[in-house]
C-alpha cells in the first residue's frame, strides 16, 4: 500500500508514533504524574520524614530518605515528571542538599496550577504570575538571613551551621555526624588567609561493618581498606614511593625463544632477572622510601627483597584510589620500576595497619600540616545503615562547601516559606491582571514545607499553619514548625535550625525552571521507540 501522504499528522509521522494534545489529555496528564512523583518525596522531608525501601534494576535493595537517590534509582519514565527527576538531580550535582525541596515544591506549583487552568486561565498567564512571585521571592530571601558564619575554620560554628542538615536525614545523631564532619572539613580547608574552599572528594568515607556510630572516628589522612605485604606493619616520618606499575621483573617487548644449553646457564638465566631485581628494590631502599604503594601487583621475588630491605609494601588496585593516595601524601606517580627522585617522593607521619571488626585496614595518617585528605571510618551495623549515614554524611560536607561561598543562613523549620508565603500572598492581593490567581498559588505553594513537617511529625497540619500566620503577623519571622510539641511553633532559628540562603535558593530557582517548563507543553509527540521487540 502506498503511503497516503494527505493523511495529515498520520502521514507527517513515522509509523508507531503516539500524538497527545490538548488540556485535558496532555497538559493535565503532565501535572498528574508530577503531583504524583512530589507525593512519594515529600513524606521522606524533614527530621520525621519518612523512609523509602527502593529495590533497583539490579534487586539491589536501599532504604532511605534522601530524596536524589530515591529518584534516581527509581528511573521515571514519564517525560513531565523526568523534568522533576532532572531539576533534583542538578540540584544534588551543584549544591548537594535540598533536592527533596525542588520536586516537592515543583510539584506543589503544578498541582495549584492544575485548578488554575480548571478555574479557566490560560498557561502564560500561569507562568506570567510564577515568575513575578519568583522574582519578589527572591528578593525577600536576601533580606530574611538571621545567621552568618564568620570564621569558616571555627568549628563551633560549622558545626552549629550543619546540624540541621545532618538532622533531617538522621534525627538525634546529627551532635555526632556533624562533629565528625566539622573535623574533617576543617582538616582539609586551606590555612587562614587564603580563600577558604572545600574539595569534597578530599573528604572521604570509610565504612566499616560491625559496631555501633559510636564507635566512628576522624582520621587525619587516608584509610585503605586492605593489609600490607609482608612483616612491616608500621612505619613512622615515612618517605613514600607511589608507583603506577605493579613491582614485578617487566616483560620484554619482543617475543622471543632462550635456547639453553645445560643446568648451569639455567641458573645463571635466572639469577641475572634476581640481580635486575634487586639492584631496582636497593635502588629504592637507598633514596629512603620506606613505604612503596604499587598500582599492580607486587611479584614474589620483588617482595623477598622489600622485605629484605625492611620496607613496606601496599598493592592498591583502584587508579582513583592511587590518586587520593597521591594526594594524601604529597607524592607523584612514578611508572618505571627504579629509585624515585626526592620529588616524586611523598611524607607521611604514621603508616600502620589497624584492625577494625573483622578486617585490617592500613591508615596514612598526618599530623603536623594541614592533610590534604581526611577520612571518617564509619562503623553501623547494616550495609543499609552505613549508606544512609553516608549520604548525610555527604550532604553536611557539601553544606560546608557552599557555605565557603556564601556564609547567609535562613531560618528554618519552615519560618522562611511561611514568611514569603505571607509576603507573596500581599502582593498578589495588589496586582490588578489575572496574575494575581498565579501569584497567590504561588504563595500557597509554599505553605507545603511547614505542612509536610507538621504531617510527618503527626501534627494536624492546618492548624499549625494558622499559628505560624499568626505568629508571622505579629512580626516574629523566624517562627517555624515544632516538631516535638504537638501543635506549636516556635523561634527555630535560636535552636540552630537552619537553611543555607544559597542551598535554597538554587532549589526554588531549579523547582520553578521545572514546573515553568512542565507548564508549556502543551503536546507530546513519542517517536517508536527504537530496537526490536521487548
Amino acid at each position: 500500500m502506498g503511503l497516503n501522504m494527505a493523511a495529515g499528522l498520520q502521514g507527517m509521522l513515522k509509523d508507531g508514533h503516539k500524538h497527545i494534545d490538548g488540556v485535558d489529555q496532555a497538559v493535565v496528564k503532565n501535572l498528574e504524574a508530577a503531583t504524583q512523583l512530589s507525593k512519594i518525596c515529600c513524606s521522606s522531608m524533614g527530621p520525621n520524614g519518612m523512609n523509602k525501601l527502593v529495590i533497583n534494576h539490579l534487586d539491589k535493595i536501599l532504604v532511605t530518605s534522601d530524596a536524589a537517590t530515591i529518584l534516581q534509582e527509581m528511573e521515571v519514565m514519564h517525560p513531565a515528571a523526568k523534568m522533576l527527576v532532572m531539576g533534583a538531580s542538578m540540584q544534588e550535582r551543584e549544591v548537594g542538599d535540598g533536592t527533596n525541596f525542588v520536586v516537592t515544591f515543583a510539584g506543589e506549583l503544578l498541582h495549584k496550577a492544575e485548578n488554575l487552568l480548571r478555574m479557566g486561565l490560560h498557561t502564560s498567564e500561569i507562568v506570567a504570575g510564577y515568575k513575578q512571585a519568583y522574582d519578589k521571592a527572591s528578593s525577600i530571601l536576601d533580606s530574611m538571613s538571621c545567621y552568618r558564619v564568620e570564621d569558616i575554620h571555627d568549628k563551633t560554628q560549622v558545626q552549629f551551621a550543619i546540624k540541621s542538615v545532618i538532622m533531617s536525614k538522621h534525627y538525634g545523631y546529627e551532635d555526632m555526624l556533624s562533629n565528625f564532619v566539622a573535623d574533617a572539613c576543617l582538616q582539609v580547608l586551606p590555612p587562614k588567609g587564603k580563600v577558604p574552599k572545600i574539595n569534597v572528594d578530599n573528604v572521604r568515607v570509610c565504612k566499616m561493618k560491625g559496631g555501633s556510630i559510636h564507635d566512628s572516628i576522624v582520621i587525619k589522612g587516608m584509610v585503605v581498606t586492605r593489609d600490607t605485604m609482608g612483616a612491616v606493619k608500621l612505619v613512622e616520618n615515612a618517605k613514600v614511593a607511589v608507583f603506577g606499575c605493579g613491582i614485578e621483573a617487566s616483560a620484554t617487548e619482543a617475543k622471543a625463544t632462550v635456547l639453553i644449553k645445560d643446568a648451569t646457564e639455567l641458573k645463571n638465566y635466572n639469577k641475572s632477572e634476581e640481580a635486575m631485581m634487586e639492584d631496582a628494590i636497593r635502588g629504592i631502599a637507598e633514596s629512603g622510601a620506606k613505604v612503596l604503594i604499587a598500582g599492580g601487583s607486587i611479584s614474589e621475588m620483588a617482595m623477598h627483597f622489600i622485605q629484605r630491605y625492611k620496607m613496606m609494601a601496599i598493592k592498591i588496585m583502584s587508579k582513583f584510589e592511587l590518586r587520593r593516595i597521591c594526594r594524601a601524601v604529597g607524592a607523584k606517580a612514578i611508572v618505571r620500576l627504579g629509585a624515585p627522585t626526592p620529588d616524586e617522593m611523598g611524607a607521611c607521619d604514621k603508616v600502620y595497619v589497624k584492625e577494625i571488626g573483622d578486617r585490617k585496614v592500613t591508615i596514612f595518617e598526618q599530623d603536623k600540616e594541614e592533610s590534604r585528605v581526611s577520612t571518617i571510618i564509619l562503623r553501623a551495623s547494616t550495609e543499609n545503615l552505613l549508606n544512609d549515614l553516608e549520604r548525610a554524611i555527604d550532604d553536611g560536607v557539601n553544606t560546608v562547601k557552599v557555605m565557603c561561598k556564601e556564609p547567609r543562613f535562613l531560618p528554618g523549620a519552615g519560618a522562611t516559606e511561611i514568611e514569603l508565603a505571607r509576603q507573596l500572598h500581599t502582593l498578589g492581593e495588589e496586582a490588578p491582571g489575572l496574575e494575581q490567581y498565579s501569584i497567590k498559588a504561588f504563595s500557597q505553594a509554599l505553605e507545603v514545607v511547614p505542612r509536610i513537617l507538621a504531617e510527618n511529625s503527626g501534627q494536624a497540619a492546618t492548624e499549625v499553619i494558622s499559628s505560624l500566620y499568626a505568629a508571622h503577623a505579629a512580626g516574629d519571622t523566624k517562627h517555624g514548625v515544632e516538631i516535638e510539641a504537638p501543635g506549636g511553633v516556635k523561634d527555630k532559628a535560636a535552636d540552630g535550625i537552619l537553611d543555607n540562603l544559597a542551598t535554597r535558593k538554587g532549589a526554588m530557582d531549579l523547582a520553578v525552571d521545572a514546573a515553568i517548563t512542565v507548564l508549556r507543553v502543551d503536546c507530546i509527540i513519542m517517536s517508536k521507540a527504537a530496537g526490536g521487540p521487548k
